[in-house]
């Protein structure tokens, strides 16, 4: 069995689920009232469940009434007393339940957040939900003494959980609980080529505050085609250029204007249909065209489609550059908002801390002229001083 491979969730008989780990080894050492079990491979699982393989290794001593002991420097997890793999094994699935899926979800794709009140949240990347853990467990107390290193989620936890260091324009906005598929699932139905989202992920349609008239929807149509040819992007490489309106880009944002309700999955397969599912123009367009003046309730919408399509930091900045003409251009009244729009996207892993930071303090005229750049990032500054002051906190912790 060395070097097995098991789900994470092990109840999920599915080949091709994503999340995997080794399967626990075990090997008893000593005799009498020295016996012991040394799980060899303990720091490879934990790895895989993006846990300090000492949480594991304690919640196998609660959970047994043993002691236990690690040596993280030579790589040595034990339990004392003579402990069966199957046993530990069920017991590592009690763990996994207990302090690494999400609750909302089931999906393993979670951060331990530990709160200013000692509570400790799982924060999953996948459905955007955060849920408690049970606190009246014993693991718990080792765990608030014992935090987890992942300095970027306790910041983002303190942003988002503590009212006095958020600032006025950039409060966190909604949970994930809009019953939206998380970016594995997206994925599996793109592979699959579904025609329509399940009854299980089908999304509540909005009530959208913007006209959806035929006359309004082409006066909009027509004013995002004019923004688009008007400023042109810079064409590097294979990326194929925007201005003209007969492009896979242009084609691309006017059947997103047209089709908003098609959901994450649909607008994925249409960028993939066109060829440009994986350019990071794309997300530009997309992000241009298919938000509305009720973005901060529609991000959440296709949180899953943007995780899936911005895998590198070009696209973190195309997406910026399409938000940017959003609100410069399309809805100018929506520049008071941009740190809440920030604030979403950053609280769903979509847009990094530096590349923020990198493009609020560097105006251009790349995607909209330079007076509207230099307003939009005036409107972002309370965001950006809220990341600095919190870095600057955790320095000093």
């Amino acid at each position: 069995m060395a070097g097995q491979i098991v789900n994470v969730r092990r109840d999920v008989d599915d080949k091709f689920y994503r999340y995997r780990m080794p399967l626990l080894q075990t090997k008893i050492e000593g005799k009498g009232n020295g016996i012991k079990t040394v799980i060899p491979n303990m720091s490879d699982v934990a790895r895989a469940l993006s846990r300090p393989p000492t949480y594991p290794t304690k919640y196998f001593g609660c959970e047994l009434g043993a002691q236990t002991s690690f040596d993280e420097k030579n790589d040595r997890y034990i339990v004392n007393g003579a402990h069966d793999a199957t046993k530990l094994r069920e017991l590592l699935d009690g763990f996994i339940d207990k302090f690494v899926l999400c609750k909302a979800c089931k999906n393993p794709e979670t951060d331990l957040i530990i709160t200013k009140q000692e509570e400790i949240i799982r924060d999953c990347k996948a459905c955007g939900e955060r849920t408690g853990v049970d606190m009246r467990h014993k693991l718990t107390t080792f765990i608030v003494k014992n935090p987890p290193k992942n300095p970027k989620k306790a910041r983002g936890a303190k942003k988002a959980g503590s009212g006095d260091s958020s600032p006025p324009e950039a409060q966190e906005h909604g949970s994930g609980d809009d019953g939206e598929g998380d970016d594995d699932e997206l994925t599996k139905r793109i592979k699959a080529e579904a025609a329509v989202l399940s009854t299980e992920t089908a999304i509540t349609r909005e009530d959208w505050s913007a006209d959806t008239s035929p006359e309004a929807v082409r006066a909009r149509t027509k004013a995002i085609e004019s923004a688009m040819a008007n400023v042109a992007l810079a064409a590097g490489g294979d990326e194929e250029s925007d201005e003209d309106a007969d492009s896979p880009y242009s084609q691309l944002g006017r059947w997103v204007e047209e089709n908003r309700d098609a959901g994450p999955v649909e607008v994925y397969k249409k960028a993939d249909e066109l060829g440009i599912a994986k350019k990071y123009k794309t997300v530009q367009v997309i992000s241009q065209a298919l938000f509305t003046e009720s973005i901060l309730s529609e991000i959440n919408k296709y949180n899953p489609l943007f995780k899936k399509m911005v895998t590198s930091e070009k696209h973190q900045k195309s997406l910026l550059g399409g938000i940017e003409r959003l609100v410069g251009r399309t809805y100018p009244t929506l520049v008071a908002a941009i740190p809440k729009i920030l604030m979403a996207f950053y609280q769903a892993d979509i847009l990094e801390e530096e590349v923020i930071t990198q493009w609020g303090t560097h105006v251009s005229k790349k995607y909209v002229d330079r007076d509207t750049s230099k307003k939009v990032r005036k409107a972002s500054e309370p965001f950006l001083k809220w990341l600095e002051e919190a870095d600057d906190s955790d320095e000093d912790d």
